[in-house]
């Protein structure tokens, strides 16, 4: 393949390219966690560190069937939550969070999960991961780009960032695309992540934006 110059000038052209190549090749990608409240989200989110969504998905209708809100995970004993988490890991410090998260909730904003970042970064368990995908698809909030294990190993490849902590990566991602679209991004990358770019075996020769890649790229 000709390999191609690319400047700093066109990384943010190159990564509107990219996200509109995702658009066409899933254009129903959505947050793949099972929930029906803002809560259930945040307590799916929380699960799903470590862990797929696949197994979260599982778990979460046994979970919520015992405990449906903020109210009754706050009060749930602790080695009952521990047990109908085990099988996402980390169950112990999953279920300490959640039920902590859940008692802010309670306490602190009236049962309701908050609508803000601040707010919901006071929340145990809970990074702007976990707080941009509440905001997103709980409330239609585009905060910040959600930087998972696939966004962060995809955007490296891809040569929109050079960082390794989420956080910075994120902030990346924000200076190169349109707010709008910052949720939409991750979720049809995640689903690159899963189905093509996959962290051990690539599937470069069926990738669809393999032109627009780093690796097709001179840099």
């Amino acid at each position: 393949m000709t390999r191609k110059t690319l400047s700093k000038s066109s990384k943010k052209q190159r990564a509107l390219e990219i996200l509109s190549l995702l658009h066409h090749l899933y254009p129903d990608a959505t947050c793949s966690l099972d929930y029906q409240t803002p809560v259930q989200l945040l307590v799916a989110t929380i699960l799903s560190a470590q862990c797929t969504d696949e197994r979260v998905n599982k778990v979460t209708p046994h979970l919520f069937g015992r405990f449906p809100d903020a109210e009754s995970l706050a009060n749930a004993n602790i080695l009952e939550l521990e047990e109908l988490v085990r099988s996402t890991g980390f169950y112990r410090n999953k279920a300490k969070n959640i039920k902590a998260a859940c008692g802010m909730i309670v306490n602190d904003f009236n049962s309701i999960v908050p609508n803000k970042m601040a707010e919901l970064l006071k929340l145990p368990g809970v990074a702007r991961k976990t707080a941009n995908v509440v905001l997103a698809h709980a409330y239609g909030i585009n905060a910040g780009v959600t930087v998972d294990t696939h966004v962060k190993r995809l955007s490296q490849r891809l040569g929109l960032t050079k960082n390794t902590e989420p956080v910075k990566i994120e902030q990346d991602l924000m200076k190169l695309l349109p707010q709008p679209e910052w949720e939409n991004w991750s979720i049809r990358l995640i689903y690159h992540g899963r189905a093509v770019c996959k962290a051990r075996s690539p599937g470069c020769d069926m990738c669809k934006i393999a032109d627009l890649c780093k690796q097709n790229l001179s840099i």
